[in-house]
């Protein structure tokens, strides 16, 4: 398994701009996911630095921090997996993808986004239900004693986000090119 391997859909390395010659290469286009991912990422990291710093320097630790830290990898993770989407740069199987005619890597990678957008509807469906459950029945964390349900809830919508990315995949492979 390869983590991005470009696609026979995309230019290839000596149509893209850039390519054997002395230019730079262009600057990648910025995802709101980046963004996102960005902030998210800084909130963890300094989160987890006051933690360290105050357990170093009074033997004990802000409880909330791990909480807040996990609901922040989730986030993160699914905002990563939706920019790899959008960039077509999921994990996939080298050996299939390799040795496909251009009309079955088409296929393949059809066969891959509606599984996806599948996956990822099911995801939202069962975190919505979830979610819902934590904020019926008045579930906290165990930490901090917060409604258990401002965490669930990002479950569902970052899996719907990701099923319209999944969607919008789909679509692109199937528009044709002018």
């Amino acid at each position: 398994m390869a983590a991005e391997s470009p696609s026979p859909l995309a230019a290839s390395p000596s149509e893209q701009p850039g390519a054997g010659s002395s230019e730079p290469a262009p600057k990648r286009r910025l995802l709101p996911e980046d963004r996102i991912g960005a902030v998210l990422m800084a909130l963890l990291a300094l989160i987890t630095f006051a933690n360290v710093v105050v357990r170093y320097l009074t033997d004990q630790s802000f409880a909330w921090t791990e909480e807040l830290s996990v609901m922040l990898m989730v986030l993160l993770t699914m905002v990563a997996a939706s920019a790899a989407v959008v960039r077509n740069s999921h994990v996939r199987i080298e050996v299939l993808i390799d040795s496909a005619s251009p009309a079955r890597l088409r296929a393949l990678e059809s066969l891959a986004a509606v599984a996806s957008v599948i996956a990822w509807l099911l995801l939202a469906g069962l975190g919505s239900r979830l979610a819902w459950d934590d904020f019926r029945f008045d579930v906290t964390t165990p930490g901090i004693g917060l409604p258990q349900w401002w965490y669930t809830i990002w479950l569902p919508l970052l899996a719907l986000v990701l099923a319209a990315r999944s969607m919008q995949r789909l679509v692109k492979l199937w528009t044709p090119k002018p």
